[in-house]
Protein backbone atom coordinates (compact mmCIF):
# COMPACT_ATOMS: atom_id res chain seq x y z
CA UNK A 1 0.00 0.00 0.00
CA UNK A 2 1.01 3.65 -0.33
CA UNK A 3 1.81 5.76 2.75
CA UNK A 4 2.89 9.40 3.08
CA UNK A 5 5.81 9.39 5.50
CA UNK A 6 8.52 11.51 7.09
CA UNK A 7 11.99 10.19 7.97
CA UNK A 8 12.78 12.80 10.63
CA UNK A 9 11.34 15.84 12.33
CA UNK A 10 12.01 18.97 10.31
CA UNK A 11 10.78 22.53 9.93
CA UNK A 12 10.75 21.85 6.22
CA UNK A 13 7.92 19.69 4.90
CA UNK A 14 9.80 16.65 3.58
CA UNK A 15 7.32 13.89 2.79
CA UNK A 16 7.73 10.85 0.59
CA UNK A 17 5.06 8.39 -0.51
CA UNK A 18 6.41 4.90 0.13
CA UNK A 19 5.20 1.37 -0.52
CA UNK A 20 4.49 -0.55 2.70
CA UNK A 21 2.82 -3.80 3.65
CA UNK A 22 -0.84 -3.57 4.61
CA UNK A 23 -1.03 -3.37 8.44
CA UNK A 24 -1.62 -6.57 10.34
CA UNK A 25 -4.88 -6.73 12.23
CA UNK A 26 -4.77 -7.40 15.95
CA UNK A 27 -7.62 -9.05 17.89
CA UNK A 28 -9.42 -5.76 18.58
CA UNK A 29 -8.40 -3.99 15.38
CA UNK A 30 -10.38 -3.03 12.30
CA UNK A 31 -8.58 -2.72 8.97
CA UNK A 32 -9.99 0.27 7.12
CA UNK A 33 -9.53 1.02 3.43
CA UNK A 34 -9.22 4.79 3.55
CA UNK A 35 -11.31 6.84 1.14
CA UNK A 36 -10.51 10.31 2.47
CA UNK A 37 -8.30 11.88 5.14
CA UNK A 38 -8.31 15.44 6.46
CA UNK A 39 -5.31 17.72 6.84
CA UNK A 40 -5.03 19.60 10.15
CA UNK A 41 -2.59 21.98 11.85
CA UNK A 42 -1.74 18.96 14.03
CA UNK A 43 0.09 17.44 11.04
CA UNK A 44 2.43 20.39 10.95
CA UNK A 45 3.02 20.22 14.70
CA UNK A 46 3.87 16.53 14.42
CA UNK A 47 6.22 16.71 11.45
CA UNK A 48 8.15 19.64 12.94
CA UNK A 49 8.54 17.84 16.27
CA UNK A 50 6.60 20.53 18.14
CA UNK A 51 4.69 17.99 20.24
CA UNK A 52 7.57 15.60 20.95
CA UNK A 53 7.13 16.05 24.69
CA UNK A 54 3.51 14.96 24.40
CA UNK A 55 4.09 12.24 21.80
CA UNK A 56 7.44 11.25 20.31
CA UNK A 57 7.34 8.98 17.25
CA UNK A 58 9.51 6.28 15.79
CA UNK A 59 10.62 6.99 12.25
CA UNK A 60 9.70 6.63 9.48
CA UNK A 61 6.26 7.90 10.43
CA UNK A 62 3.06 7.77 8.40
CA UNK A 63 1.19 11.03 8.94
CA UNK A 64 -2.56 11.64 9.20
CA UNK A 65 -4.89 11.90 12.19
CA UNK A 66 -8.46 11.50 10.91
CA UNK A 67 -10.08 9.58 8.10
CA UNK A 68 -13.20 7.99 6.66
CA UNK A 69 -13.32 4.68 4.82
CA UNK A 70 -14.67 1.17 4.47
CA UNK A 71 -14.01 -1.81 6.74
CA UNK A 72 -11.88 -4.38 4.93
CA UNK A 73 -11.17 -6.86 7.73
CA UNK A 74 -11.80 -7.26 11.47
CA UNK A 75 -9.91 -8.89 14.33
CA UNK A 76 -11.18 -11.92 16.20
CA UNK A 77 -12.55 -9.87 19.12
CA UNK A 78 -14.38 -7.30 16.99
CA UNK A 79 -18.14 -7.81 17.05
CA UNK A 80 -19.56 -4.39 16.21
CA UNK A 81 -18.07 -3.88 12.76
CA UNK A 82 -17.99 -6.04 9.64
CA UNK A 83 -16.50 -5.87 6.16
CA UNK A 84 -18.22 -3.24 4.04
CA UNK A 85 -19.21 -0.92 6.91
CA UNK A 86 -18.59 2.78 6.34
CA UNK A 87 -16.64 4.13 9.32
CA UNK A 88 -14.62 7.11 10.43
CA UNK A 89 -12.19 7.92 13.23
CA UNK A 90 -9.83 10.30 14.90
CA UNK A 91 -6.81 8.02 15.27
CA UNK A 92 -5.08 7.53 18.64
CA UNK A 93 -2.18 9.98 18.92
CA UNK A 94 0.31 7.16 19.45
CA UNK A 95 -0.93 5.23 16.40
CA UNK A 96 -1.65 7.70 13.61
CA UNK A 97 -1.36 6.96 9.89
CA UNK A 98 -4.41 8.20 8.00
CA UNK A 99 -2.39 9.32 4.96
CA UNK A 100 -2.24 5.81 3.54
CA UNK A 101 -4.35 3.35 1.59
CA UNK A 102 -5.10 1.34 4.74
CA UNK A 103 -4.96 1.81 8.49
CA UNK A 104 -5.54 -0.64 11.37
CA UNK A 105 -7.66 1.07 14.03
CA UNK A 106 -8.65 -0.21 17.45
CA UNK A 107 -12.41 -0.71 17.45
CA UNK A 108 -12.80 1.60 20.45
CA UNK A 109 -11.45 4.57 18.47
CA UNK A 110 -13.98 4.47 15.64
CA UNK A 111 -17.67 4.49 14.82
CA UNK A 112 -20.06 4.42 11.86
CA UNK A 113 -20.16 7.38 9.50
CA UNK A 114 -23.11 9.77 9.77
CA UNK A 115 -26.01 8.98 7.50
CA UNK A 116 -26.33 10.81 4.18
CA UNK A 117 -22.73 12.06 4.23
CA UNK A 118 -19.92 11.39 1.79
CA UNK A 119 -16.38 10.31 2.62
CA UNK A 120 -14.80 13.71 1.99
CA UNK A 121 -17.22 15.48 4.32
CA UNK A 122 -17.00 12.83 7.03
CA UNK A 123 -13.20 12.86 7.04
CA UNK A 124 -13.42 16.47 8.24
CA UNK A 125 -15.50 15.71 11.34
CA UNK A 126 -13.76 13.41 13.90
CA UNK A 127 -10.79 15.47 15.13
CA UNK A 128 -12.51 18.83 15.52
CA UNK A 129 -15.75 17.18 16.63
CA UNK A 130 -14.04 15.27 19.42
CA UNK A 131 -11.96 18.30 20.40
CA UNK A 132 -15.11 20.37 20.83
CA UNK A 133 -17.05 17.62 22.61
CA UNK A 134 -14.22 16.93 25.07
CA UNK A 135 -13.70 20.65 25.61
CA UNK A 136 -17.33 21.23 26.56
CA UNK A 137 -18.05 18.06 28.52
CA UNK A 138 -14.74 17.15 30.16
CA UNK A 139 -12.69 20.33 30.54
CA UNK A 140 -15.30 23.06 30.89
CA UNK A 141 -18.08 20.80 32.22
CA UNK A 142 -20.62 23.18 30.74
CA UNK A 143 -24.17 23.49 31.99
CA UNK A 144 -27.20 24.44 29.91
CA UNK A 145 -27.63 28.20 29.77
CA UNK A 146 -23.96 29.02 30.26
CA UNK A 147 -22.05 31.12 27.74
CA UNK A 148 -18.80 30.14 26.04
CA UNK A 149 -16.62 32.49 23.99
CA UNK A 150 -14.52 30.88 21.25
CA UNK A 151 -11.74 33.22 20.19
CA UNK A 152 -10.59 32.72 16.61
CA UNK A 153 -13.49 30.32 16.13
CA UNK A 154 -14.28 31.05 12.50
CA UNK A 155 -12.45 28.01 11.10
CA UNK A 156 -13.01 24.25 11.10
CA UNK A 157 -13.00 23.98 14.90
CA UNK A 158 -15.74 26.57 15.24
CA UNK A 159 -17.83 24.88 12.57
CA UNK A 160 -18.05 21.79 14.77
CA UNK A 161 -17.95 23.52 18.17
CA UNK A 162 -20.95 25.79 17.55
CA UNK A 163 -23.53 23.06 16.76
CA UNK A 164 -22.17 20.85 19.53
CA UNK A 165 -22.48 23.74 22.00
CA UNK A 166 -26.06 24.36 20.93
CA UNK A 167 -26.89 20.65 21.26
CA UNK A 168 -25.61 20.85 24.84
CA UNK A 169 -27.80 23.88 25.56
CA UNK A 170 -24.91 26.33 25.70
CA UNK A 171 -24.85 29.90 24.39
CA UNK A 172 -21.83 30.50 22.17
CA UNK A 173 -20.08 33.67 21.08
CA UNK A 174 -17.50 33.49 18.30
CA UNK A 175 -14.82 35.98 17.33
CA UNK A 176 -13.25 35.69 13.90
CA UNK A 177 -13.00 37.10 10.41
CA UNK A 178 -15.78 38.82 8.54
CA UNK A 179 -16.00 36.09 5.87
CA UNK A 180 -17.32 33.53 8.36
CA UNK A 181 -19.90 35.71 10.12
CA UNK A 182 -22.98 34.73 8.12
CA UNK A 183 -22.16 31.02 8.20
CA UNK A 184 -21.44 30.95 11.95
CA UNK A 185 -24.70 32.72 12.75
CA UNK A 186 -26.53 30.34 10.42
CA UNK A 187 -25.21 27.24 12.21
CA UNK A 188 -26.22 28.58 15.61
CA UNK A 189 -23.75 31.09 17.05
CA UNK A 190 -25.63 33.46 19.37
CA UNK A 191 -23.27 36.33 18.64
CA UNK A 192 -20.42 36.90 16.22
CA UNK A 193 -17.67 39.49 16.67
CA UNK A 194 -15.65 40.57 13.64
CA UNK A 195 -12.18 41.08 15.10
CA UNK A 196 -11.42 43.87 12.63
CA UNK A 197 -14.39 45.91 13.77
CA UNK A 198 -14.58 45.28 17.51
CA UNK A 199 -12.36 43.89 20.24
CA UNK A 200 -14.11 41.15 22.20
CA UNK A 201 -12.41 42.23 25.44
CA UNK A 202 -13.97 45.68 25.10
CA UNK A 203 -17.55 44.49 24.60
CA UNK A 204 -17.73 41.30 26.67
CA UNK A 205 -17.52 40.56 30.39
CA UNK A 206 -18.56 37.91 32.89
CA UNK A 207 -18.40 35.09 30.31
CA UNK A 208 -18.72 31.65 31.91
CA UNK A 209 -15.95 30.01 29.87
CA UNK A 210 -13.49 30.76 27.08
CA UNK A 211 -12.01 28.38 24.50
CA UNK A 212 -8.77 29.78 23.08
CA UNK A 213 -7.62 28.80 19.58
CA UNK A 214 -5.23 31.75 19.10
CA UNK A 215 -2.47 31.16 21.64
CA UNK A 216 -0.53 33.01 24.33
CA UNK A 217 -0.82 36.48 22.84
CA UNK A 218 -4.54 36.50 23.64
CA UNK A 219 -4.27 35.15 27.18
CA UNK A 220 -4.66 38.44 29.07
CA UNK A 221 -7.65 39.52 27.00
CA UNK A 222 -9.35 36.13 27.31
CA UNK A 223 -8.81 36.07 31.05
CA UNK A 224 -10.24 39.59 31.36
CA UNK A 225 -13.67 38.69 29.91
CA UNK A 226 -14.01 35.57 32.05
CA UNK A 227 -16.15 35.65 35.17
CA UNK A 228 -14.70 34.75 38.55
CA UNK A 229 -14.77 30.96 38.87
CA UNK A 230 -14.78 30.52 35.09
CA UNK A 231 -12.38 28.41 33.03
CA UNK A 232 -10.11 29.43 30.20
CA UNK A 233 -9.34 26.37 28.07
CA UNK A 234 -6.55 26.72 25.53
CA UNK A 235 -5.92 24.50 22.54
CA UNK A 236 -2.64 26.27 21.80
CA UNK A 237 -1.03 28.29 24.61
CA UNK A 238 0.88 25.88 26.88
CA UNK A 239 0.38 22.57 28.70
CA UNK A 240 0.32 22.82 32.48
CA UNK A 241 0.52 20.69 35.63
CA UNK A 242 -3.10 19.55 35.47
CA UNK A 243 -2.73 18.47 31.84
CA UNK A 244 0.39 16.43 32.70
CA UNK A 245 -1.22 14.73 35.68
CA UNK A 246 -4.46 13.95 33.85
CA UNK A 247 -2.55 12.30 31.00
CA UNK A 248 -0.28 10.26 33.27
CA UNK A 249 3.01 11.61 31.94
CA UNK A 250 6.36 10.74 33.49
CA UNK A 251 7.69 12.76 36.42
CA UNK A 252 10.13 14.57 34.13
CA UNK A 253 7.37 15.63 31.75
CA UNK A 254 5.18 16.65 34.68
CA UNK A 255 7.94 18.96 35.87
CA UNK A 256 8.44 20.40 32.38
CA UNK A 257 4.74 20.97 31.76
CA UNK A 258 4.26 22.41 35.25
CA UNK A 259 6.97 24.94 34.50
CA UNK A 260 5.56 25.72 31.03
CA UNK A 261 2.09 26.50 32.35
CA UNK A 262 3.02 28.00 35.72
CA UNK A 263 2.62 31.66 34.81
CA UNK A 264 -0.77 31.05 33.19
CA UNK A 265 -1.98 29.04 36.18
CA UNK A 266 -0.71 31.74 38.51
CA UNK A 267 -2.34 34.65 36.68
CA UNK A 268 -5.67 32.82 36.49
CA UNK A 269 -5.63 31.90 40.19
CA UNK A 270 -4.94 35.49 41.19
CA UNK A 271 -8.25 36.45 39.60
CA UNK A 272 -10.15 33.48 41.02
CA UNK A 273 -10.26 31.78 37.61
CA UNK A 274 -8.81 28.58 36.15
CA UNK A 275 -6.49 27.90 33.22
CA UNK A 276 -6.64 24.58 31.40
CA UNK A 277 -4.96 23.04 28.35
CA UNK A 278 -6.14 20.06 26.33
CA UNK A 279 -5.13 17.76 23.50
CA UNK A 280 -7.77 15.73 21.67
CA UNK A 281 -8.11 12.04 22.56
CA UNK A 282 -9.44 9.29 20.28
CA UNK A 283 -12.73 7.93 21.62
CA UNK A 284 -15.26 6.00 19.54
CA UNK A 285 -18.04 6.28 22.12
CA UNK A 286 -17.77 10.05 22.21
CA UNK A 287 -17.48 10.19 18.43
CA UNK A 288 -20.79 8.32 18.25
CA UNK A 289 -22.36 11.13 20.32
CA UNK A 290 -20.82 13.68 17.96
CA UNK A 291 -22.30 11.68 15.06
CA UNK A 292 -25.77 11.95 16.61
CA UNK A 293 -25.41 15.72 16.78
CA UNK A 294 -24.15 15.83 13.19
CA UNK A 295 -27.18 13.86 12.02
CA UNK A 296 -29.77 15.70 14.11
CA UNK A 297 -28.49 19.15 13.21
CA UNK A 298 -27.41 18.24 9.67
CA UNK A 299 -23.89 19.52 10.26
CA UNK A 300 -21.83 19.71 7.08
CA UNK A 301 -18.32 21.13 7.55
CA UNK A 302 -17.03 23.09 4.61
CA UNK A 303 -14.57 21.23 2.39
CA UNK A 304 -11.93 23.12 0.45
CA UNK A 305 -12.46 23.18 -3.30
CA UNK A 306 -8.79 22.17 -3.58
CA UNK A 307 -8.78 18.40 -2.97
CA UNK A 308 -5.42 16.62 -3.07
CA UNK A 309 -4.12 13.15 -3.88
CA UNK A 310 -1.92 11.11 -1.57
CA UNK A 311 1.08 11.95 -3.75
CA UNK A 312 0.30 15.63 -3.11
CA UNK A 313 0.37 15.32 0.71
CA UNK A 314 3.24 17.79 1.16
CA UNK A 315 1.46 20.28 -1.07
CA UNK A 316 -1.77 19.77 0.89
CA UNK A 317 -0.05 20.51 4.20
CA UNK A 318 1.60 23.63 2.79
CA UNK A 319 -1.74 24.76 1.41
CA UNK A 320 -3.41 24.26 4.80
CA UNK A 321 -0.58 26.00 6.66
CA UNK A 322 -0.78 29.01 4.34
CA UNK A 323 -4.33 29.67 5.56
CA UNK A 324 -7.22 31.44 3.84
CA UNK A 325 -8.63 28.16 2.54
CA UNK A 326 -12.32 27.90 1.70
CA UNK A 327 -12.81 24.87 3.93
CA UNK A 328 -11.02 21.90 5.44
CA UNK A 329 -8.28 20.45 3.25
CA UNK A 330 -8.88 16.84 2.23
CA UNK A 331 -6.74 14.11 0.68
CA UNK A 332 -8.81 11.79 -1.49
CA UNK A 333 -7.65 8.19 -1.83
Amino acid sequence: MRAAQIKRYSKNIQITVNQLSIPEVGPSDVLVKIKAAAVNPLEQLILTGSIRLIQDYRMPLTLGNECAGVVEQTGAEVTRFKAGDKVYACLPLDNIGAFADYVAVDQDAMTFMPKDCDFLTDAAIPLTGLTAYQAFTEELEVRPGETVLITGGSGSFGEMAVPIAKALGVNVIVSGNERAKERMLHIGADRYLDYRKENYWEVLSEVDHVIDTLGAKEFEHELAVLKKGGRLLSLRTAPNKRFAERNGFSMLKRLLFTAAGARYDRKARRQGKEYRFMFVRADGTQLEKVTQIVEERQVRPRISSSVFTLEQTAEAIRFMAHGHTDGKVIIRL
